[in-house]
């Protein structure tokens, strides 16, 4: 430190000598001089703290400002990170100077130069912090960064830069080498796992979401046991946020979406229809046999002339093949308004312009139970848009729900109040 010190007189000396005059720097030297010892030091130190205010002033109010328009405009990040880094040359000529300054106790002198040095790792650190930032920032600008978000990588190394920064900083202050208080460290390394227990599990999970393209910014969730379903807004190295439907948001650790299950809707997005599947429930009282006189009837729906035509031929040479000989109509096969309503729901399906081309499409029977007969439609509309979705649904439900009154069927339908007043008044 020493030799230091002396190199640093010698600079300051002939930092003097150039812009003065023989004569003024003797004046001012022997005024100097002639100060009691607690002035000189003062002198000393105001003047060191100009000489760092106004390097501070020229760098970022003249030199950043003008190299403003070069920067990045659409990022602070990158600002904030050169600010940071102009402050080490301020710190620098304080760390440096004030073993320069006259009558100050080498104690003193120790401790400022080692807190302006601290300051100075400290500034360092958070320049690069900022520039990690940055970085993001721009990955974020690409359009793989959706699909592969590197913004819990970009966080790992942050906490990697403070720990060294720390270690560096304390090293300083205690002006001790930082291998000591590495050499240290494997005493507490047990404590230092379980502080940082959340951040290794949420550093695998970050790792195994982004291989396994599991979750990407702009996802719809569903995830029960954390309240969550909405879009996924942000994914960080802790927590994953989530915007719900109605506008809430819900942060999850991230390493909970790997031990915990969760419904990622992306595949519904991508594949470009999204399910219906709804039932039509029917009272079973009202299912019945078709009369030639119906069948004949229904011929009046368009959707249903080929799917009778076709049933009443295979049916009659099914009774002929079969029921040689008999008359009963108890042996033959006959039509029914059930399955006469799944044909023309199918037909209608297939005729309809919002349903998507290439999906399932399924009209299907579930098991009848104390509420009715469930007649289950599956299919799939052309679309994902939530409103237009539910839009199509409605539409096809209202029509259904119309239409079933027309084959002599009912929908099921718990008694009500006022079923019971009418039944009693009867």
């Amino acid at each position: 430190m020493l030799v230091q010190t002396k190199y640093f007189e010698v600079w300051l000396e002939g930092l003097v000598r150039l812009p003065l005059s023989l004569p003024v720097m003797e004046y001012f030297s022997d005024l100097f001089a002639t100060q009691p010892a607690w002035a000189q030091s003062l002198l000393g130190l105001s003047g060191l703290v100009i000489a760092a205010l106004v390097v501070n002033f020229i760098l970022k109010k003249v030199i950043l400002r003008a190299a403003a328009p070069y920067l990045d405009q659409s990022s602070v990040t990158i600002d904030k990170s050169a600010a940071w880094l102009a402050t080490v040359l301020p710190l620098l000529i304080i760390s440096r100077g004030i073993w320069s300054v006259p009558n100050l106790p080498a104690d003193i002198r120790m401790v400022i130069a080692n807190v302006t040095q601290a300051l100075i790792v400290f500034s360092v650190a958070m320049a690069v912090i900022r520039a990690l930032s940055y970085a993001n920032e721009l990955y974020e600008r690409l359009p793989t960064s959706k699909n592969r978000p590197i913004k819990g990588y970009v966080q790992v190394v942050k906490i990697v830069v403070l720990c060294g920064a720390a270690i560096i900083l304390i090293s300083v202050l205690i002006d001790e080498s930082p291998l000591l208080l590495l050499s240290g460290l494997g005493a507490v390394t047990a404590v230092l796992l379980l502080v940082f227990k959340d951040t290794i599990l949420s550093l695998v999970a970050s790792v195994q979401l982004t291989t396994n393209d599991m979750l990407r910014v702009g996802d719809w969730i569903t995830m029960p046991s954390m309240s969550a379903d909405g879009d996924v807004i942000d994914i960080s190295l802790h927590t994953v946020k989530v915007q719900n439907f109605d506008k809430t948001i819900t942060s999850i650790p991230t390493h909970r979406l790997v031990s915990d299950a969760f419904q990622n809707w992306r595949g519904m997005s991508e594949a470009g229809g999204r399910r219906i599947k709804r039932s039509l429930v029917l009272d079973q009282n009202t299912i019945r046999f078709l009369t030639d006189e119906e069948v004949v009837d229904l011929k009046k729906f368009k959707m249903l002339k080929n799917y009778l035509a076709t049933k009443r031929d295979e049916i009659a040479e099914w009774n002929a093949r079969e029921l040689t000989g008999e008359d009963a109509p108890v042996n033959s096969r006959r039509l029914t308004n059930i399955g006469t309503l799944r044909a023309y729901i199918i037909a209608y399906l297939q005729w309809h312009p919002r349903i998507g081309e290439g999906f399932t499409l399924l009209v299907r029977q579930l098991e009848a139970g104390p509420q009715g007969l469930p007649i289950e439609i599956y299919c799939f509309t052309d679309t994902t848009a939530w409103n237009e979705y539910e839009s199509i649904q409605a539409d096809i439900f209202d029509h259904m729900f119309a239409i079933v009154p027309e084959f002599d069927l009912k929908v099921f339908q718990e008694p009500t109040g006022q079923d019971f007043a009418q039944a009693f008044k009867g």
